[in-house]
């Protein structure tokens, strides 16, 4: 007997090579017919997989966005294959993901932190632009009427987030969220600069929450929140460090979400003007193990390493929690995030 697809919102994080994890469980939700996505909230990676979800699902449904996802991920893989930056032979003999031993990486890093995109990218080529622009049907983004899309970026000038719906999504927005300071310069929308939405939302969950919204969102979390470690080299410390930073406005909305979800069950808030919502999360204690260097690799065997990873998540995730869908939150805000 087919169960009735469940609907449920989608927040999706950013992180560089790492969102083919987020391929895996779009992948896994599209072919599963187990629920309905009704809005994607993304920022960075999360922002791109939205927009190519959004594209195929206009283009030819579940099995076309699948196709899409495919489709852009090995775009990027053969895009990178061009780099110079690329694992070390050590790393690669050692089964390493990381480029931590790369000179070609070690050395890119180092500029950077000296010398900003303007300097040494003063033509602002961004490979990866060419790659959504090849890629993505930005016509059939705006035009697909299955799910609702949110793109988030920093605005430079104010520090606050803006997020890009609808009509206004275009490559801009999705290149802005996924602007990362010191390796691209701003992007700028109506004379506006833009940097990664990561800093001021990573996602962003407020736009998912409407009136006549599914009460459902699953995190899909690349960023972990925890780590059980203490940092000790300099690598470590920063890898942390952007952890925390990239997180940090996630964690003030889910205390937001907590404490009104509190006042909802305490009688204190009417529920004819306040939604209690159910927060679920496919966690990212898969990518525990891989350095922040990762990030940056695009070899397309460890992309699909990530998508089968992600797909693994999103199946143990459903099997686990499929009857809390509608019902309760299956992740424990308070104990988790408070």
């Amino acid at each position: 007997m087919t169960r009735a697809l469940k609907p449920i919102n989608l927040a999706l994080q950013g992180g560089g090579a790492h969102g083919a994890y987020t391929w895996g469980v779009l992948d896994w939700l599209m072919e599963s017919e187990r629920f309905r996505v009704e809005a994607v909230s993304g920022t960075s990676a999360g922002a791109m997989n939205a927009v190519v979800l959004a594209a195929g699902l206009t283009e030819g449904g579940a099995e076309g966005a699948r196709a899409a996802l495919h489709r852009f991920w090995k775009a990027v893989s053969d895009r990178a294959w061009l780099s110079p930056i690329k694992r070390s032979p050590l790393d690669v003999i050692m089964g390493e993901w990381s480029l931590d031993m790369s000179p070609s990486f070690l050395a890119f890093d180092l500029a950077s932190r000296f010398s900003s995109p303007y300097e040494f990218n003063p033509l602002n080529i961004n490979p990866l632009r060419e790659v959504v622009e090849e890629t993505v049907d930005f016509e059939a983004v705006r035009a697909c009427d299955r799910i609702a899309v949110h793109v988030a970026a920093t605005n430079v000038h104010t520090g606050k987030i803006r997020v890009f719906s609808g009509a206004e999504i275009d490559c801009d927005a999705v290149m802005a969220s996924a602007c990362l300071p010191h390796l691209f310069q701003a992007v700028e929308i109506d004379g506006v600069p833009y940097w990664d939405g990561g800093y001021m939302g990573n996602p962003p969950l407020f736009p998912l929450f409407t009136p006549k919204g599914t009460a459902d969102t699953v995190l899909v979390q690349i960023n972990p929140v925890e780590r059980a470690e203490t940092p000790k080299s300099a690598r470590e410390i920063l890898n942390r460090l952007n952890e925390i930073t990239f997180n940090s406005t996630l964690l003030r909305e889910m205390r937001a979400i907590e404490f009104v979800t509190r006042l909802i069950e305490e009688g204190k808030l009417d529920t004819d003007h306040y939604q209690k919502v159910h927060i679920h999360r496919i966690s990212a204690d898969g990518l525990k193990p891989l350095q922040a260097s990762s990030k940056v690799n695009a070899e397309w065997r460890f992309l699909t390493h990530l998508r089968d990873i992600g797909r693994k998540a999103a199946a143990d995730w459903a099997d686990a929690h499929f009857d809390d869908v509608g019902v309760r939150s299956s992740v424990d805000l308070r104990a988790e995030f408070l």
